[in-house]
């Protein structure tokens, strides 16, 4: 049913409450029940571009990497049925790190509920487990207050993944002019910052100052917060070393010399390893202390001394007896700790622990970063080094590319160049969210690193690439086989190989298809070439690698190391 005639139905008034929360690009797949929200998207002038993929999933991987390189919240839609299926892995995955994320999706109209309707879904209930707030809206009336509290709810507090549901006859109906308004400080994240209370400050300055050897470990929430400066300031005044998760990295710059780098049982090495354990206190900030970052409990141990900051009360104090808690956002909450702690910066135990470390790390590094055929990672690593710019943008799939990202690759200055996808480590992620980098850092350079094997799971990704005529590059790591799996079971099950190896594939001719820039390297010492060539190219680029398996490596993962 028509809306009359100057009053906005409630696809219009979607697009206009976006425009107030100052979102700039929405990216989505078309579908039956999305058709209203399309037709306001065409006529209405709103400024928002609206970047069509190839799969939900994708979207949301899109929108996923979009927001935690511009800070501004992501937006990703698609239409009922199976389009909402696919789109969880991106919720989850954006919500579990804790990344601003609106996911709307249209669904079958209310009046066709419990009438065998064709893509007919409990969308409120399949989303209810993956994020953190969710609703399908039940008539236009009352779409500008859900759409406030979406904002609200993603934004605030820890951020996190919202979804919401709009039926096709919501689209449709009527919506009152004057709800159609918004707080547009809630289009960036994270907004309405809180810092800890002062008495728990000064329980952990005491426990900082008390401490001989302090350490720092910092996951993404400084990242998020934008506290590289406070950060690096409180290990100066500590003289503390600074130990990252892999989502982490680029809260310090590498170069920094309290700079250790990522620990952890992926992406962390046996120096690495020492330092957290020699710390007889170690000061977590926005860090969950989950299995990855701390090798499943072990590193640190339960004797060490534990001070934790965090924006979420529900992780402090789960996984570790914890001295002092600060509950707030990470910039005031270390902003707060300096104010408090005596001025002067100690000399501390940081820099030697940390000089020694990398030093031992970079040789065995660079011995590695060989000449040897099939081409080794540390290789790849340390040819992208050179080929990329200090301020380019790496999207990094799970498998081979993140161990080795993470642990050796060096950023020259603090904030997030590198994005992992480490919540739950699905693949198919570089792919889709290279796009999402493009457009929330335009002008600079965006690669994708992944395997082969996550090539496989988002490949139609590379027409909407093409389409756009996105000047990225991406870079597969062609070892046929789920290399991941491949060197679990080589190490942990004597080489009991079971279902892991794929047919190689010749990626640059599929990318070629699709109109790109393409090279296939399989002499390392072709390789930089290659990639400053790919880099270099205003069209679209992929350079396939032909690599040696992860399970032959040194991989710096703990569980694998002798």
């Amino acid at each position: 049913m028509a809306t009359p005639a100057n009053t906005p139905n409630g696809a219009e008034a979607l697009v206009r409450l976006l425009q107030h929360y100052g979102v700039r690009h929405v990216f989505g797949l078309c579908g039956d029940t999305s058709l209203p929200l399309y037709d306001a998207l065409h006529r209405l002038d709103h400024g928002i571009e609206h970047i069509l993929c190839r799969d939900e999933r994708s979207a949301a991987y899109m929108a996923d990497v979009y927001a935690r390189l511009s800070g501004r919240v992501g937006v990703c839609e698609g239409p009922s049925g199976g389009g909402v299926t696919y789109m969880l892995p991106g919720i989850v995955e954006a919500h579990e790190s804790c990344v601003a994320l609106l996911a709307i999706t249209s669904d079958i109209a209310v009046s066709s509920r419990d009438r065998h309707a064709l893509t007919a879904l409990d969308q409120e209930a399949l989303m209810r487990p993956v994020a953190k707030w969710n609703r399908v809206i039940e008539s236009s009336e009352r779409l500008p207050l859900i759409l406030r509290n979406a904002f609200a709810r993603l934004a605030t507090g820890t951020p996190g993944a919202v979804h919401l549901g709009l039926p096709i006859d919501v689209q449709n109906g009527a919506v009152d002019e004057t709800e159609i308004w918004g707080d547009a400080t809630l289009g960036r994240f994270p907004a309405r910052r809180v810092g800890p209370e002062a008495e728990a400050v000064a329980m952990a300055a005491a426990a900082l100052q008390s401490a001989e050897r302090p350490l720092l470990f910092a996951g993404g929430g400084p990242l998020f917060a934008g506290a590289e400066a406070e950060l690096e300031a409180l290990a100066e005044r500590l003289g503390a070393p600074v130990a990252t998760t892999v989502s982490g990295h680029g809260v310090i710059a590498d170069d920094h010399p309290l700079a250790l780098g990522v620990a952890g049982s992926n992406g962390g090495v046996q120096e690495t390893r020492e330092v957290v354990q020699a710390a007889d206190l170690v000061l977590f900030v926005g860090c969950r202390a989950g299995s990855v970052t701390t090798e499943k409990w072990r590193v640190p141990g339960p004797d060490q001394r534990i001070v934790h900051i965090d924006a979420d009360p529900a992780v402090i104090g789960i996984n570790y007896r914890t001295e002092a808690a600060l509950v707030g956002d990470a910039k005031p909450a270390l902003a707060a700790l300096l104010a408090e702690l005596p001025d002067g910066d100690r000399e501390g135990w940081g820099s030697a622990a940390v000089s020694s470390a990398k030093a031992q790390k970079f040789a065995r590094f660079e011995r590695y970063a060989s000449d040897e055929v099939p081409i080794r990672p540390e290789r790849l690593i340390a040819e992208l080094q050179a080929a990329l710019p200090g301020d380019a943008v790496i999207v990094a799939d799970p498998g081979t590319p993140t161990p080795f990202l993470s642990a050796y690759y060096r950023l020259d200055r603090p904030g997030r160049h590198l994005v992992f996808n480490r919540a739950h480590g699905a693949l198919g992620y570089a792919l889709p969210g290279v796009v999402g980098a493009h457009f929330a850092r335009p002008g600079k350079v965006c690669v994708a690193v992944m395997g082969d094997g996550g090539f496989g799971f988002a490949s139609g990704e590379l027409e909407t690439i093409a389409r756009l005529g996105l000047p990225v590059t991406v870079v597969v790591v062609n070892n046929g086989t789920f290399g991941w799996i491949k060197a679990g079971q080589h190490h942990q099950y004597q080489g009991r190989y079971q279902s892991v190896d794929f047919s190689p594939g010749d990626h640059a001719a599929v990318a070629a298809a699709y109109g790109f820039d393409t090279w296939r390297v399989e002499d390392p010492n072709e390789l930089g070439a290659a990639l400053s060539a790919a880099v270099a190219s205003s069209r679209p680029a992929l350079v396939d690698v032909v690599c040696r398996p992860l399970h032959e490596t040194e991989a710096p993962v703990s569980e694998w190391i002798a």
